[in-house]
């Protein structure tokens, strides 16, 4: 057999290669969600609060076409004129752009989740480096993103199109217009452009969002000897688990066998299996089974319990269902009871606990 290329990430990320992955930042992110996301809030703004927003720009507004006479042009009115216009449209502005603001860091956290980490940040020569820098610029990555954008531009500037050129003839005529019905057909028109390029970047984002969460799990993947190493040191090494197991298995077997002289009676096969069953009448609702065992098990049972003159009763059928149906320390089931308590009386009767 070939020996294993090490150097060939060809499985995929573990849970655990993924979680320290997302601690260190690197995550799988896409600008065109993040563009679909603000375009989506744009239309909303335009659809719902541009009209309000207008109203209000025009109350405060309207000195300035219909009495521009009366507006005061020495320095410190100006001054004051200024601040207060800055003012009025930034508080007619504020609500766009605070819900701008939400849309852009929410569709980050959707994407990613809450990500905190100084490692982005963190000096590196790589940053700096004109060489490092010239790879990136002229990388495959780099140019694939390049070919992406204007593809996007393309599909957008289409949709755009198809939209205004319909109405190509209309723009000379909104000249004519009222300002309230060119302002009304500025906004349909601009409405239509919104929801054109929303059709469009809803399948560029999908289309990129699939393909950035494939590459992200592309560069994470793992070779298989990277794959070994991280089950070692989250499970342990398995010959140290197997040993611990060694470890455990023969303590209890130990303990086991320490409570075989405490039973009161051994069921056998003869030979294959044996059980150990302890009953006292005062303290337990049924008897329990103290130890079991087969083959070279078995024969230690029956020699330790006949050191310890511990009755030995041979009942095959008995000790197979027992052996099977009952680990150690149970007490014995409700359907074992009868033939349990007939191997339990002879004993009994046989030491001469009480008549028969």
């Amino acid at each position: 057999m070939a020996e294993e290329n090490q150097d060939s990430k060809t499985e995929q990320p573990t849970p655990r290669r993924l979680e320290k992955a997302h601690e260190e930042g690197q995550v799988a992110v896409s600008t065109e969600v993040k563009t679909w996301f603000m375009l989506m809030a744009a239309t909303a703004i335009v659809a719902f609060l541009a009209g309000p927003m207008m109203a209000r720009l025009k109350v405060d507004l309207v000195r300035f076409i219909a009495a521009p006479h009366t507006i005061p042009v020495d320095a410190g009115s100006l001054r004051n004129l200024f601040v207060d216009l800055l003012a009025q449209v930034g508080t007619a502005m504020m609500l766009p752009l605070g819900l701008l603001m939400l849309v852009a860091l929410g569709a980050s956290l959707l994407q990613t989740g809450w990500v905190w980490t100084g490692k982005k940040v963190k000096p590196s020569l790589d940053k700096i480096s004109p060489l490092a820098g010239f790879k990136r610029l002229f990388s495959a990555r780099s140019l694939l993103e390049f070919v992406k954008g204007l593809l996007k531009l393309g599909l957008v500037g289409t949709a755009v199109m198809a939209v205004v050129w319909p109405h190509r003839d209309d723009i000379p005529a909104m000249t004519g217009l009222p300002v309230p019905a060119a302002l009304d057909h500025l906004h349909d028109t601009m409405l239509a452009l919104l929801v054109a390029a929303v059709a469009v970047m809803t399948v560029i984002a999908a289309m990129d969002y699939a393909y950035q969460k494939y590459d992200h799990l592309k560069r994470l993947r793992m070779t298989k000897q990277e794959v070994r190493d991280e089950h070692k040191q989250t499970d342990g090494d398995p010959m140290i688990k197997a040993r611990l197991r060694q470890i455990r298995a023969d303590r209890a077997r130990k303990r086991m066998m320490q409570a075989v002289p405490t039973a009161d009676v051994v069921v056998t096969n003869p030979t294959h299996y044996a059980v150990a069953l302890k009953y006292e009448m005062e303290k337990m609702n049924a008897p329990v089974m103290v130890a079991k065992g087969a083959d070279l098990l078995a024969q230690r049972i029956r020699k330790v319990a006949e050191e310890n003159d511990v009755t030995i009763v041979e009942n095959p059928p008995l000790a197979r269902a027992l052996y099977a149906s009952v680990e150690v320390d149970q007490e014995i089931p409700a359907e074992h009871y009868r033939a349990v308590a007939e191997v339990i009386g002879y004993v009994m009767r046989l030491k001469g606990k009480f008549r028969n």
